[in-house]
């Protein structure tokens, strides 16, 4: 899910914090500028080393052990012109080189901080309104195993307009995957009236038709004046429904991706029919949308992404294609699908993704007696 952290904000905290080998800098530098003052050219061939000492160590310790680089440097400073035997004058004016430097790294610091504190109380906040408004399905629902991720193309970014649902029903398991075509607080706005109008009505939809006005309205509700006429904000959407016993998928596009079965090594897309209009579009007339009904044998998964996995380019602009990039593997459940997409997608732009991205599974177990065998 999106609560969790990349290695590179990982590895940023602990540089931030004094952890990792950059820790070693500033001590090193105090210890670089005491010897060139001893050794090198005169005068005053290691003041540039002490006074970076300090500004290096605002960079990768913490504010307290920034203080106590830029007290050692003082002292280090005072201590080489004694024993240089500089005059009074020297020393003062190395101190205050020294001192000065120090003070503004370490007010530096003190922004720096207070800044990452702030960025990491918004991300917080963005968690919990992730966790409020998209919260995370149980491994199992119905007879179906299920496993999600959300994966923010920037650092940090732990909400946006790509979502997923999933829903136990009278009618069976019912299934949503969507995306807001926009931006900011209006994107995660349309995002939020989506989701929750398929909680709600879920269940009392009497089939994906009907369920697809229902969400149509919301999201053009959610949109306000926007929602008369074409609207240059509207929401993607995926619904299915695997009736009880789970034998076969019924899926309904309203514009969005088809997803895929994956099975024995095989991806195939799903979709036939010609995707109907997005959700909140504003489009007069009805829609015309079809749904198709596909088998989904024991042991096979049903995989849906938004466009961050479809559109995700190499260095060469080719995009990548999860027909190719999954045939020939073997899953032992949905979870490691959805990691193994992520990963693949992850190294095929290298490292960098261009757009958020959502993933789902869906698994259907295997019969008992297979399970045994």
């Amino acid at each position: 899910m999106a609560g969790r952290r990349t290695a590179g904000a990982t590895n940023g905290a602990a540089h931030r914090t004094g952890r990792g080998p950059l820790a070693l800098l500033p001590p090193a530098l105090i210890v670089g500028g005491v010897l060139a003052n001893v050794v090198g050219p005169q005068p005053y061939t290691g003041l540039p080393l002490l006074a970076a000492a300090p500004l290096a160590a605002c960079i990768v310790l913490t504010f307290r052990g920034a203080v106590v680089i830029a007290a050692l440097s003082i002292v280090a400073s005072v201590a080489v012109d004694l024993g240089l035997d500089r005059p009074t004058a020297a020393l003062l004016v190395n101190v205050a080189d020294v001192l000065v430097i120090s003070l503004i790294g370490l007010w530096l610091k003190r922004v720096m901080d207070n800044r990452d504190r702030s960025l990491s109380l918004t991300r917080d906040i963005a968690e919990a309104t992730q966790l409020a408004v998209l919260p995370q399905p149980p491994p199992r629902v119905g007879e179906l195993l299920v496993a999600t991720r959300y994966q923010g193309a920037h650092e940090g970014a732990r909400i946006g307009g790509d979502f997923f649902a999933v829903q136990d029903t009278p009618y069976g398991v019912r299934l949503m995957m969507g995306d807001v075509r926009g931006h900011g607080l209006p994107a995660v706005s349309a995002m939020s009236a989506v989701v929750g109008a398929f909680r709600e009505n879920a269940h009392h939809a009497p089939d994906l038709h009907a369920l697809a006005r229902r969400l149509d309205t919301a999201a053009e509700r959610a949109e306000g004046e926007e929602g008369e006429g074409f609207s240059e904000e509207f929401t993607t959407a995926l619904l299915g429904e695997i009736p009880p016993g789970g034998d076969r998928v019924v899926l309904l596009s309203r514009g969005h991706l088809p997803p895929y079965l994956v099975a024995d090594g095989r991806v195939a897309p799903l979709i036939r029919s010609t995707p109907g209009t997005p959700l909140g579009a504003g489009l007069p007339g009805p829609d015309n949308a079809e749904t198709d009904t596909f088998p989904l044998p024991p042991g096979a998964s049903l995989l849906l992404t938004t466009d961050g996995v479809t559109e995700a380019r190499d260095r060469h602009g080719v995009f990548y294609d999860p027909v190719r990039g999954l045939a020939g593997h073997s899953f032992d459940g949905p979870q490691e699908l959805v990691d193994t997409v992520v990963r693949e997608v992850t190294a095929w732009s290298g490292g960098r993704l261009h757009d958020d991205m959502a993933v789902l599974a869906l698994t259907r177990r295997e019969p008992p007696e297979a399970e045994e065998a």
